[in-house]
């Protein structure tokens, strides 16, 4: 009895031990059934569609400025355009209105040009020129050999003597000074020149004339049908008026 309980009990730990090692781990996953025996795979399908694209995402942050690039190189230059067509005239345009009538401009005139008839008598008083080339404003006087200012202004005196017999001493007077000298001396047997010019500002009633000064030997001033002595004057411009 003994040695049975013995095997009996050795029995049922053989077969305790076998359902141990044999039992299926409840965790495991069974491997997939087929249609065909023997648990075999099945044949792989299809590939599925394409799904429908998404919704466009929504725009970033606009990211940092960059640095500023280096300047490009020049381009070539380009060629010269073409002249462009002249365009059409314009009409002309409407006459202005007539403007008014102005005053007529006034032109300043005095002048005179006179020679001696004989040789000069006297000495220190003026010589009268009575041979009278132009005298048209009457600004000269035959009767005092004087030319007397009219228009304020500047102007123009000059004299041109034939010397003969005796030397020759005269001067130029603008109101009772000399401004002006020319002396000749006499050569015999012989006809002799003195001249002399002089620019002069004259106001208004101030007088020139010519004079021989000096003793009487000196009034060697002469003039026939053939030689002259002559004395002129004419104004230059005159005074802007002030008004």
């Amino acid at each position: 009895m003994r040695l049975s309980s013995k095997l009996l009990l050795y029995s049922l730990l053989l077969v305790k031990l076998w359902y141990t090692g044999t039992a299926v781990d409840e965790d495991a996953q069974p491997p997939p059934k087929g249609s065909c025996a023997n648990w075999m795979g099945g044949i792989p399908g299809h590939p599925g569609h394409n799904g429908v694209p998404g919704r466009d995402g929504k725009d970033g942050r606009d990211g940092p400025k960059g640095e500023k690039g280096e300047p490009g190189e020049p381009g070539l230059k380009g060629d010269n355009g073409n002249d462009g067509a002249e365009g059409m005239h314009g009409l002309p345009g409407i006459s202005g209105m007539k403007g008014e009538k102005g005053d007529a401009a006034f032109i300043y005139r005095s002048a005179f040009s006179v020679g001696l008839t004989g040789r000069t008598p006297y000495s220190n008083v003026p010589i009268k020129f009575t041979k009278i080339f132009y005298n048209e404003q009457n600004h000269y006087d035959e009767t005092t050999g004087k030319f007397r200012c009219i228009i304020p202004g500047m102007y123009y005196f000059g004299y041109h003597l034939t010397v003969y017999l005796a030397d020759v001493k005269v001067s130029l007077y603008k109101k009772d000074k000399a401004v002006l000298f020319t002396y000749d001396q006499f050569q015999k047997s012989n006809v002799d020149q003195a001249s002399g010019s002089v620019l002069l500002h004259l106001e208004a009633g101030e007088e020139v004339w010519l004079q021989v000064y000096g003793e009487k030997e000196n009034n060697g001033v002469y003039a026939d049908n053939i030689n002259d002595s002559t004395f002129m004057g004419f104004l230059l411009y005159p005074d802007m008026d002030p008004h």
